[in-house]
């Protein structure tokens, strides 16, 4: 359980009023225009042309009774990635920080002289991290534990995750230049992204080649050289066998391009995982007599019925390949903004999960169900997806900032979590932010951004060692052009000398 859950929470006072905003004048005193807030964050907001009733903002020591600073802060925001926050704490809590996702490999069928005479059954545990060179490892170490050749199928079992359109309603789509909206998938690989890397080579066209490679996929080369620096793919109409595709890419790369890699979104996440599975099973060195089917997506060879959890009586775990703990997770999740990895993580609070299938309804039921032991009661917070893409997650300042307060406090998780916020001018994505001032190495923050909002939420270590646990966010098609309004709330925090 988190320590002190309900610290500081019946203390505040409620609801600053609402005032209407005018940008000071070159005579008027901010002072007495918003009591308590500093003028250069007044002064900010004025050339950022944000109305007051759209930024929220609640500062409260993580010592002290009372909040510092409040404004707007009953008033309910959209989060963007500050969502995180909420996500990382409750995994935190509810797994342990020693959980792990989970990737099992099961025989159906009898394994005698490094030759399995049926399937290979891969059990996707949610993990979103794997990428294709820790699944090449994988089938390496299977290889070395006598598993050389199968005669059967390689089949993917990625009914962990049950998701359907509706779940996804509020969330963008995915497309060719949004990768990162892709659906968290139980067996993904890459983050579900292929990419194209294009490396300029000397008297003649560039070098190509697929991250992750995929198998029945030939690349065809049309690029030719010059100055220029574009590369175009596209599929060429479908082979007779169905299973052969042709990638081909024109346009033209010089030696001064460079290396560049760049995603693609022109397979189905499935389709990709399938082919990426047979050619890194191949290249560690293996032998595959069948092909890889995904019950899924209707493929033959179907072992695991779609929507059922039950796996043929039986079978064991032959080989597991485990992620990072939890604590690495959530430092991804948060330092970088994983949107992947943050919703594969809420799912994974499904009770029952990874025995019975997750959904996003149990996944909420049982973080609202948290959020109640931590004294926020229904309305406080909103969770859609877990990673703040949808505008759908929404919460009070002041209900973050006691998720934070308590956070700080909690001596089982509370260092774990800290650790993986951005640092102002460090790493993450406050790394080019703050880099020369006040805050620099001293604020520790979570960031969010969509195309109308800003956020922060997290720490700041002041000029005299006290800790101020923050929440600042801007609501307003302006938001692109008010971070200075963020960044000066922060580092007004970590000049303070009382």
């Amino acid at each position: 359980m988190l320590a002190f859950a309900n610290a500081g929470a019946a203390a505040y006072p409620g609801p600053a009023p609402p005032r209407s905003y005018h940008p000071p004048t070159a005579h008027g005193d901010t002072r007495t225009m918003f009591p308590g807030l500093p003028d250069q964050v007044v002064a900010e907001l004025g050339k950022a042309g944000i109305p007051i009733g759209q930024f929220g903002l609640f500062v409260q020591a993580v010592d002290q009774p009372l909040p510092m600073l409040a404004l707007n802060a009953e008033q309910k925001f959209v989060l963007a990635s500050t969502t995180k926050v909420i996500t990382t704490l409750a995994a935190l809590d509810l797994l342990g920080p020693a959980y792990r996702w989970r990737t099992e490999a099961r025989l159906l069928g009898e394994l005698a002289d490094g030759r399995l005479d049926g399937d290979l059954l891969i059990v996707g545990g949610g993990d979103a991290r794997l990428g294709s060179d820790d699944l090449l490892a994988w089938f390496a170490e299977m290889q070395a534990q006598g598993l050389r050749e199968i005669r059967g199928n390689i089949i993917l079992d990625r009914l962990a995750f049950r998701l359907t359109d509706e779940d996804q309603a509020l969330s963008p789509r995915p497309g060719p230049d949004r990768p990162h909206h892709n659906w968290p998938d139980a067996f993904s690989l890459n983050d579900g992204v292929l990419r194209l890397r294009v490396e300029p080579a000397a008297g003649r066209p560039a070098g190509l080649s697929l991250q992750p490679p995929l198998a029945d996929v030939t690349v065809v080369n049309q690029l030719r050289k010059g100055r220029g620096c574009m590369a175009k793919a596209e599929w060429l109409e479908p082979a007779p066998d169905a299973r052969l595709r042709q990638l081909r890419v024109t346009g033209q790369w010089g030696r001064g391009c460079g290396q560049h890699e760049q995603p693609f979104a022109l397979l189905s996440e499935g389709d990709l995982t399938a082919r990426a599975v047979g050619a890194l099973w191949v290249k560690a060195g293996g032998v595959l007599e069948g092909q890889v089917v995904d019950p899924r997506i209707g493929q033959p060879g179907q072992a695991v019925p779609p929507g059922s959890r039950k796996r043929p009586d039986g079978t064991r775990a032959f080989s597991v390949r485990q992620s990072a703990r939890l604590p690495q997770l959530i430092r991804e999740i948060n330092k970088y903004s994983d949107n992947i990895a943050a919703r594969a993580l809420l799912l994974s609070l499904s009770a029952g999960f990874p025995g019975e299938a997750a959904t996003p309804a149990a996944a909420r039921a049982r973080l609202e169900q948290w959020l109640r032991t931590r004294g926020l009661p229904a309305g406080d917070v909103e969770v859609d997806n877990g990673s703040g893409l949808s505008r759908a997650e929404q919460a009070r300042p002041r209900a973050l900032v006691q998720l934070l307060r308590q956070a700080w406090h909690d001596q089982r998780n509370g260092r774990a979590f800290v650790d993986s916020l951005p640092i102002a001018g460090v790493d993450g994505t406050l790394a080019n932010r703050m880099r020369d001032g006040p805050a620099t190495g001293r604020a520790m923050l979570k960031t969010g951004s969509l195309l109308d909002v800003r956020s922060v939420a997290g720490y700041v270590r002041s000029a005299n060692g006290r800790v101020y646990a923050v929440a600042a966010l801007i609501n307003h098609p302006d938001a692109p052009a008010s971070t200075a309004v963020l960044d000066s709330v922060v580092e007004w925090l970590a000049q303070l000398r009382r």
